[in-house]
């Protein structure tokens, strides 16, 4: 296996002490995947004219803090003003910026950007193999990303693939990383599924069981080592622990790191459990930025349950397990904080 060739450029960060800005320019998107998280009811359908994404990216500009900034949607290569709003960034003075892309790149995006303006060019596959992927993602999505990074990659961009693990694709993650290394990507997000937008439906309905997740056993005897397996190679890789081991000190990012989700609709989460409620902490109003009043995400950052994450326990309360004297048998980390192996 050839290893990848490491470039330091940065990128989003899962850790303490990290500044992150996931600005949703529109919630517009050509696919439908399965485990989509954009809910339009909670997050608008506007576009975002440029003159607001520049207004907007100022309010939260601050050279001070490194401050990463991701461009998200819906699919935000499907902007026209893209390029232009990943120029402006990097002019406000953003520690580093990247574009999440399903991997069409409309607009001729590769074209009117270059890898000194963009860090980084993240896609998303959910497949080693082309029948896994599109049947999550629909047809014909997987040769079209494979075809973009090849693309990104032939002309220098530094790029990094999501990969959001389900009962449907966790037996292809081990194949990932000889694919990985042979499309010359630098970078590897493993996600857990989130219980929010599309996946928030997935119930069996005689059950109630969720049939898209991965149950514990199996996360825990599958991921960490194929992180770990996939990061020898030269790789980035990073991972959701999910459970917490025993012992282990529950911290939730809320409290040690900075993280905001803009949405068209002006609406700004600090924690993505939430997306689905009119939760949010911030709002922007006339290309101002006020706080939201009682009762609201932050709220709950500051709660200190046995279960560990709060939100988890009020939305997803299945991925816990009980002791006979009605305690946890482990705890739920935090979702934005993660493991990174390089």
């Amino acid at each position: 296996m050839k290893p990848v060739k490491k470039i330091k450029k940065n990128t989003v960060s899962f850790s303490k002490d990290s500044v992150n800005l996931f600005f949703h320019i529109l919630t517009q998107c050509n696919l439908n995947c399965t485990h989509c998280y954009i809910n339009k009811k909670q997050h608008g359908t506007t576009t975002l004219p440029f003159a607001t994404i520049k207004s907007w990216l100022q309010i939260f500009s601050s050279k001070e803090k490194n401050q990463n900034i991701i461009f998200l949607g819906g699919e935000p290569t499907l902007h026209p003003a893209l390029a232009k709003a990943v120029e402006t960034a990097k002019a406000l003075g953003y520690n580093s910026v990247t574009v999440d892309t399903n991997g069409y790149l409309f607009n001729n995006f590769l074209a009117k950007t270059s890898p000194d303006t963009l860090d980084y060019l993240s896609f998303s596959l959910d497949g080693a193999s082309k029948k896994t992927n599109d049947m999550i993602r629909g047809k014909g999505c997987y040769d079209r990303c494979i075809k973009g990074i090849k693309k990104a990659v032939k002309q220098g961009f530094c790029t990094s693939l999501i990969y959001t693990v389900s009962s449907l694709n966790i037996d292809e993650l081990e194949q990932m990383g000889p694919l990985l290394n042979d499309l010359g990507v630098n970078r590897f997000f493993i996600q857990v599924l989130g219980i929010r937008g599309e996946s928030a439906k997935d119930k069996n309905a005689k059950t109630g069981e969720k049939i898209l997740q991965v149950q514990r056993s199996r996360w825990l005897d599958i991921i960490p080592e194929t992180a770990r397996n996939i990061a020898s190679s030269g790789i980035s890789v990073t991972y959701p622990k999910v459970y917490l081991n025993k012992g282990e000190t529950f911290e939730c990012a809320g409290n040690v790191a900075e993280n905001y989700f803009i949405f068209p609709n002006g609406r700004v989460y600090r924690c993505p459990l939430c997306e689905d409620f009119p939760m949010h902490s911030m709002v922007i109003k006339e290309n101002y930025l006020e706080q939201t009043g009682n009762i609201n995400e932050s709220h709950l950052f500051g709660l200190n349950i046995p279960e560990g994450c709060v939100m988890n326990k009020l939305i997803q309360p299945e991925n816990l397990i009980y002791k006979k004297d009605g305690t946890p048998e482990y705890k739920i980390a935090c979702c934005m904080l993660k493991e990174e192996i390089s």
